[in-house]
């Protein structure tokens, strides 16, 4: 770079943007910090440690989030896009001359109406089909679909044989040279294990893509699907330690049908959940790909993982759908960040239903909006040299590491499902984000934080249940939304909703706070909070409400110097307090960090809305 003077010092050879600032220490920012959190309660005057420490959260993994990351954190050289370890990107010139696959997701039993929505989808900007339909079907679904221009991604669950013999048979058909033919067919016995709890068969899928690597070198046969792990409720951790196990578990299988190792990992497409934590999407996709090179390093290939990203079915509500819309946003955006190869957006009504034709027209136009207008694609890594995303993505693939190597120490992914001991790992991880749910540490838009009861629902044609048994499939809402459903069953059935009164105490500006903290945890339930605002006569407009329940809402001042004799005065049936405290004919508390799901689930009970 040519040299250069500053205003008013020696010529310098770079420009530092920070140079006309004082240095700045992490210690001058500690007693900042430290300063903010006494003045808060967070820290006593006298507290000795750390003062960041109280800032600090951990993952479903332990992994510690900091507040401050400095490049002392940076775990050492992460490589360059295109070569291993693939943590900056499986393509050197990374997503910049196409961006990703947008691959949309059909299903469904009637052909013609599948194959409706695969050319809108096509016209409007999908560039490939993940395609669940019978075998028999396929022809007609793909009908005036040019599948030379765009890839088909079978899901036939059991029936992937029969599915490949169908797409094979129009590749003919069509005279699409076997040179040039591009899908992914789908095979994935575990998947379909750990979905339905079947037996595990590998080898009618290695003899399939035996015979695909020497006629198809543009057809991949076998997903690796980390989703059923992720929806049975897992850790980041959880979910890449069992898909590279079975990423290991299909080589193997690979390679005893004769392929060689590189041939093998040729046959392979993973996927993987993107979520509404954009950082932890981002780094989980980087830290998915050095897990797989080190495998590739040990048994001697060099091709990158395929990676196809989905946004998480597990983070959609049935209430509010229309969150769904932002929660798919980011979590595209974090797998495009990360260096995914495919997406596809989930449309925001895919939990309640078929989706319909604007759903799609919107999941299709997220990625339009982050390609063409955000221009995402535009950087290669565009995270890479981040401090946090660097140490996240290399914590993570140390967490998720040592999970795959416990997985093979246990006899393999397979000998896993089949004794359960992974599901318990699933199940206790589970547990322990439910808690977090039920407490609202992890908040759900529209669900258990600003819920709105006069929502019009939003309906959609069923779509049956086509697995049973395995894993079980959880969404993260379900637990709100089942009361939720028990309030509208009340409401159909009684005429109003069930209901608690708000004994505010003192003007509105002293309980204004509390008052809407417990009408919004309340409506979480679907109970109606009737807020007579300020008034001197509690009991009368408690009898006018015609509740049976009452919750206390003031100042800790008001609820020392009146709480006991206004719960006395009301003569209600239950008495809840909105907050902390102690009071003679107070029945319980709700406060912020207290299990929710827990007290409007007793609610219920004392309402008559279930029992």
């Amino acid at each position: 770079m040519t040299e250069v003077a500053g205003p008013e010092s020696a010529p310098i050879s770079e420009l530092d943007l920070a140079a006309e600032f004082p240095q700045a220490t992490r210690e001058q920012w500690q007693e900042l910090v430290a300063g903010v959190l006494r003045k808060s309660g967070r820290v006593p005057e006298d507290f000795a440690g750390a003062p960041e420490s109280k800032l600090v959260t951990r993952t479903y993994d332990g992994i510690e989030i900091q507040p401050l990351y400095t490049a002392e954190d940076v775990p050492g050289e992460t490589g360059f896009p295109g070569l291993p370890p693939f943590v900056r990107g499986s393509r050197p010139e990374g997503q910049i001359s196409t961006g990703w696959d947008v691959r949309a997701r059909f299903t469904g039993e009637d052909a013609r109406a599948v194959n409706r929505a695969i050319l809108a989808d096509l016209e409007g900007g999908v560039t490939s089909i993940w395609l669940s339909v019978p075998p028999a079907s396929i022809a007609d679904a793909l009908n005036e679909v040019y599948l030379d221009l765009a890839p088909v991604v079978l899901d036939a669950g059991a029936s992937y044989e029969a599915a490949a013999e169908a797409l094979f048979e129009l590749f003919d058909e069509r005279e699409i040279p076997a040179s040039e033919a591009t899908a992914v067919l789908g095979a994935d016995p575990i998947g379909l294990a750990a979905r339905t709890g079947s037996a595990v068969a590998l080898e009618p899928a290695a003899a399939l893509a035996a015979r695909v690597a020497g006629k198809y070198p543009k057809v991949r046969t076998i997903v690796a699907d980390g989703l059923p792990f992720h929806e049975a409720g897992g850790s980041d951790a959880q979910e890449l330690g069992a898909l590279v196990a079975a990423g290991v578990t299909y080589l193997r299988s690979l390679t005893d049908a004769g392929l060689d190792a590189e041939a093998a990992a040729g046959q392979l497409e993973f996927r993987i959940a993107a979520t509404a934590d954009q950082f932890s999407t981002i780094a989980k996709l980087r830290a998915a790909r050095r897990l797989w090179a080190r495998v590739a390093e040990v048994c001697g290939f060099s091709s990158p993982m395929r990676q196809h990203a989905v946004t998480s079915p597990s983070m959609l509500t049935r209430r509010d759908p229309w969150v769904n819309m932002l929660r798919t946003t980011v979590a595209c955006f974090g797998a495009g960040v990360g260096g995914a190869d495919a997406v596809t957006v989930l449309p925001f009504d895919a939990a309640i239903g078929r989706p319909d034709a604007f759903s799609a027209r919107i999941a299709r136009n997220t990625h339009a909006v982050l390609l063409e207008e955000s221009k995402l694609a535009g950087v290669a890594d565009p995270a890479g040299g981040s401090w946090y995303v660097e140490k996240l993505t290399d914590d993570l693939a140390h967490a998720a590491w040592a999970e795959f190597t416990a997985i093979e120490g246990a006899g393999g992914l397979v000998a896993e499902l089949s004794s359960g001991a992974l599901a318990g790992r699933l199940a206790s991880t589970w547990e322990k984000r439910s808690k977090r749910i039920a407490t609202r540490r992890d908040p759900l838009t529209g669900v258990s934080e600003f819920p709105n009861l006069a929502e019009k629902l939003v309906t959609r044609e069923p779509l049956a249940s086509t697995v049973e048994g395995g894993l079980p499939r959880h969404r993260y809402a379900e637990g709100f939304e089942a009361l939720r459903d028990a309030s509208d069953a009340y409401l159909a059935s009684h005429g109003e909703r069930p209901k608690i009164f708000l004994a505010t105490l003192g003007p509105v500006a002293a309980h204004t706070a509390r008052a809407g903290f417990a009408a919004n945890l309340f409506q979480a339930g679907g109970i109606e909070a009737v807020n007579p605002g300020a008034t001197d006569d509690l009991p009368g407009a408690f009898r006018a409400s015609g509740a049976k329940i009452a919750c206390i809402c003031g100042t800790d001042d008001a609820y020392a110097a009146q709480a006991a004799d206004v719960a006395a005065a009301l003569g209600a049936e239950h008495v809840l307090l909105a907050g902390k405290g102690t009071f003679d004919g107070v029945d319980g508390t709700v406060f912020a960090g207290c299990d929710a799901l827990e007290a409007l689930t007793g609610l219920h009970a004392k309402l008559g809305v279930s029992r």
